[in-house]
C-alpha cells in the first residue's frame, strides 16, 4: 500500500554531514545531561512502600494525592489499580521512619480525608489464628479499606537495574549479531550505533526534565530498539535490493533510491504507531504518561536515525555492491572482454 510514489530519488546522502553533526551534538549533549544531573529513578530501583486501597466508589486520585502529600513523606505515585475503585501508593524510602509507621500514617490520613477514623478490629483467619487488623470505619461502613503494604528494599531495586543494564546490553548484542548474519558488519555497526544513538537521547531527555525513569520506561526504551531496527532493516533490504536491480548507480545514489522509495510506508507504518502512543499517552493516565512519552521520543528519533545516522554511516563506511551481492555467472557483465566465456 502507497499513499504516493516519488519519481525523483531525493538527495537525503547530500545533507548527511550536516544532519550527522546535529545529531552528534544532540548525542554529546544527552551523554552530558546523564552525567551531570543523573536520572530520576522510581523506587522499584531505589526502594520504597507499596499500599494498596479500595474505595466503594470510583477513587478520587487528585484528593488522595492532595492527603499524601500532606505528609511530607517525598514525592509520591498514586494511580490506578486494576479498578477505578483500587489506587496504588507508592512512596520512596524514609530512612527515619519505619515501613508500619509510614503505611499506618498514611491509612490514617486517608480514613480521615473521608470523614472516619481508624481502629484496630481483631478477627480470626480460617485456620483460627487470632489477627489484629486496621480498620476504616464510619456509621457502620468503611469509606477506605487497606488491602495490602509492601516494602521494597533498595537492594531489590540494585537487582532490578542491573538486570536491566543486562537486558539492554543482551538485546544491543543480540542485535548487532542479527545485522551481521542478515546483511554485513558494515551495516551492523550502522545500525547499532543509529540505535545506540536513539536509546542514549531517550534517556537524555529523562536526565534534562528529571522524569521520573521506571521499569515501565526501560520497557519502553528496550521496546524502541527493536522497533528502531526494524527500520534500519526496511531501509538496507532497499539498499541490497537496488544494489541488485541497478549496476550503474553509485552507493550515495542507491541509498537516496532505497530511502525514497521507503517514505511512503515509513509514513503509514510510524503515523498510525504514532498515533496509538499519543492516543496512550492522553488517555492512559498516569500508568502509561512516562512509559508512552518514551515511545514518543523513540519513535520520532528512531524514523530519523533510520534515515539519516544509519545509512549515512554504512555510506561513509564504503558499502557497496560487492558485499551485498554475492558474484556468480548471473553477477557477471555479458559485455566485459574480461568476463571470460560461461560455461
Amino acid at each position: 500500500m502507497e499513499f504516493f510514489r516519488i519519481r525523483r530519488d531525493i538527495p537525503f546522502m547530500r545533507h548527511a554531514l550536516v544532519l550527522n553533526v546535529i545529531s552528534a551534538v544532540t548525542f554529546l549533549a544527552a551523554v552530558f545531561f546523564i552525567a551531570t544531573r543523573g536520572l530520576h529513578l522510581s523506587i522499584e530501583f531505589t526502594g520504597g512502600t507499596v499500599i494498596e486501597v479500595e474505595y466503594p466508589q470510583a477513587a478520587q486520585l487528585e484528593k488522595v494525592r492532595a492527603t499524601v502529600d500532606t505528609l511530607n513523606f517525598g514525592e509520591v505515585q498514586v494511580q490506578n489499580f486494576g479498578t477505578s475503585r483500587d489506587v496504588l501508593i507508592r512512596l520512596p524510602v524514609r530512612g527515619d521512619v519505619k515501613q508500619a509507621e509510614v503505611v499506618s500514617r498514611v491509612f490514617d490520613a486517608l480514613c480521615k480525608s473521608e470523614g472516619a477514623s481508624t481502629s484496630n478490629v481483631q478477627t480470626t483467619s480460617d485456620k483460627g489464628e487470632a489477627i489484629s487488623k486496621v480498620v476504616c470505619g464510619k456509621d457502620g461502613a468503611e469509606p477506605v479499606r487497606l488491602q495490602r503494604s509492601e516494602f521494597v528494599g533498595p537492594s531489590v531495586g540494585s537487582e532490578l537495574a542491573r538486570d536491566g543494564a543486562y537486558a539492554l546490553i543482551a538485546t544491543v548484542v543480540g542485535i548487532m549479531l542479527y545485522l551481521a548474519i542478515r546483511f554485513e558488519w558494515k551495516f551492523s555497526v550502522a545500525g547499532i550505533v543509529a540505535n545506540l544513538h536513539d536509546v542514549v537521547i531517550i534517556v537524555g531527555f529523562f536526565a534534562f526534565f528529571q522524569w521520573e525513569f521506571s521499569l515501565a520506561v526501560l520497557a519502553a526504551v528496550l521496546a524502541v530498539l527493536g522497533y528502531s531496527v526494524n527500520e534500519s532493516v526496511v531501509i538496507f533490504d532497499r539498499v541490497r535490493e537496488a544494489f541488485r536491480k541497478y549496476r550503474k548507480l553509485n552507493s550515495r545514489e542507491v541509498i537516496d533510491h532505497a530511502i525514497t522509495s521507503t517514505i511512503s510506508r515509513t509514513i503509514i507504518t510510524h503515523g498510525s504507531t504514532l498515533m496509538m502512543v499519543v492516543s496512550m499517552y492522553i488517555f492512559g493516565g498516569a500508568t502509561l504518561h512516562y512509559f508512552a512519552l518514551a515511545l514518543m521520543i523513540g519513535i520520532l528519533f528512531g524514523i530519523y536515525s533510520s534515515v539519516f545516522v544509519a545509512a549515512a554511516i554504512a555510506m561513509w563506511l564504503g558499502v557497496k555492491r560487492e558485499d551485498l551481492v554475492r558474484q556468480g555467472p548471473k553477477e557477471t557483465d555479458p559485455d566485459d572482454p574480461n568476463a571470460g566465456a560461461v560455461v
